[in-house]
C-alpha cells in the first residue's frame, strides 16, 4: 500500500499522483471515465482533480460535464469518504471570475453536480484581478464556515497576490491556502521556479502541478516524424522543436532505460521529487494509460538521475 502524502498544512492525505479529470465527458465517455476511475482507485490512488470549467470548451457541452461524472461515480460506488475531491471557480462559462457571490453560486452549482455536501479542496481556478483578495478569502472562508468546503487553495495566480491572500488570512484569522496548483513540468519550469516556489515554500504550501506530462509530450510518444491522433497533440509537438524538448527526451529515455521504467513515470517520478511538490496531476483516457501514472508512487529516483534530469530540462 503506497503512503499517502500529507497536503501542505492540511489534513489532507492523498495519493501521490493526482487524477485529472478535464477528459471525463470530453475524450472519455461516461463508461471509459468510469474504469478509469475505477482503475485509479484500486491501485490505492484517492485524489481526483476537476474544475466546474471543465469541459465547456468543447462544441455542445456547457460546462460541468466532468463534476458530473464524478459525481455519478461517487454515488455509483459509494465510496465518497474514500476520495479527496478537489474542484476549482471562476472558468464556468455562467460563473466566471471570482466576485464573492459568483463564488457562493458555483460552489452550490459543484456541490450538486458532485452530489456532496463538501468539496474536500477548492480552488480558485485563474485568479481575477479585478477583485481584492480580501473579498476572495472572505467568500472562500464563508463557505469552510458553512461545511461546504474543507480546505482553500489556489491556481494560476501570481506570486504578489498570492502572498497578499495568505497574509490576510493569517491577520484575520480567516480560512488560509493549504495548497498551489502551477503550471510545471520538465519542460516548463518557468512557469514555477522563482518567487513563487520561494513564496509556497514559506508558507509551507502542497503543490500540485498542472500539465505534469506536458500534454502527453512527456510520456514519449511524440517523436520526429511520428504522428498521434490526440486532442492535445499541437501542444505536445511544440516540445519536440525545441532544444530542451529534446534534451529532456533523451535524458528520459536514459533513466527509463536503465530502470526498466516507463518514460511518463520518470518524468513524473522526478516533478514528485521537487521541493513543495505532493502530487502532480495526469489525466489517463483510458485503463492503459494509468499504470505508468501510478507507478510514481513506487519509483524513487537516484541522486544522480534526477541530477541529469534537472540538468537536461534547465
Amino acid at each position: 500500500m503506497t503512503s499517502l502524502r500529507k497536503l501542505g498544512l492540511s489534513d489532507l492525505q492523498v495519493f501521490p499522483l493526482a487524477l485529472g479529470g478535464n477528459v471525463f465527458g470530453w475524450t472519455a465517455d461516461e463508461a471509459q471515465s468510469f474504469a478509469v476511475l475505477d482503475a485509479y482507485a484500486a491501485g490505492g490512488g484517492n485524489f481526483v482533480d476537476t474544475a466546474d470549467g471543465y469541459s465547456a470548451w468543447v462544441p455542445g457541452n456547457e460546462g460541468g460535464e466532468s463534476e458530473t461524472v464524478i459525481g455519478k461515480w461517487l454515488a455509483a460506488r459509494g465510496n465518497r469518504s474514500d476520495i479527496v475531491v478537489a474542484t476549482k471557480v471562476s472558468t464556468h462559462p455562467q460563473y466566471k471570475g471570482l466576485a464573492p457571490a459568483n463564488i457562493k453560486a458555483a460552489a452550490e452549482e459543484s456541490l450538486r453536480r458532485l452530489g456532496t455536501d463538501h468539496i474536500d479542496l477548492y480552488y480558485t481556478h485563474f485568479d481575477d484581478e479585478t477583485v481584492p483578495v480580501e473579498d476572495i478569502i472572505t467568500a472562500l472562508d464563508q463557505l469552510v464556515k458553512e461545511g461546504k468546503v474543507r480546505e482553500i487553495a489556489a491556481s494560476n495566480i501570481g506570486p504578489e497576490r498570492l502572498r497578499a491572500s495568505l497574509d490576510f488570512s493569517e491577520r484575520e484569522g480567516l480560512a488560509r491556502y493549504v495548497a498551489l496548483q502551477p503550471h510545471y513540468n520538465l519542460v516548463s519550469r518557468d512557469t514555477y521556479e522563482g518567487e513563487l516556489q520561494d513564496t509556497a515554500a514559506r508558507a509551507g504550501l502542497g503543490v500540485v502541478p498542472y500539465f505534469a506530462l506536458a500534454s502527453g509530450f512527456l510520456t514519449g510518444k511524440y517523436r520526429p516524424g511520428s504522428s498521434v491522433e490526440s486532442a492535445r497533440a499541437e501542444g505536445a509537438r511544440q516540445h519536440l522543436e525545441s532544444e530542451r524538448g529534446q534534451k529532456v527526451l533523451a535524458a528520459l529515455d536514459k533513466v527509463a532505460k536503465e530502470r526498466g521504467a516507463e518514460i511518463a513515470t520518470v518524468a513524473l517520478a522526478w516533478l514528485a521529487s521537487r521541493p513543495t511538490v505532493v502530487a502532480p496531476i495526469a489525466s489517463a483516457r483510458t485503463v492503459e494509460q494509468l499504470p505508468a501514472l501510478l507507478a510514481v508512487a513506487d519509483l524513487t529516483l537516484t541522486e544522480q538521475e534526477l541530477a541529469e534530469l534537472t540538468e537536461a530540462s534547465a
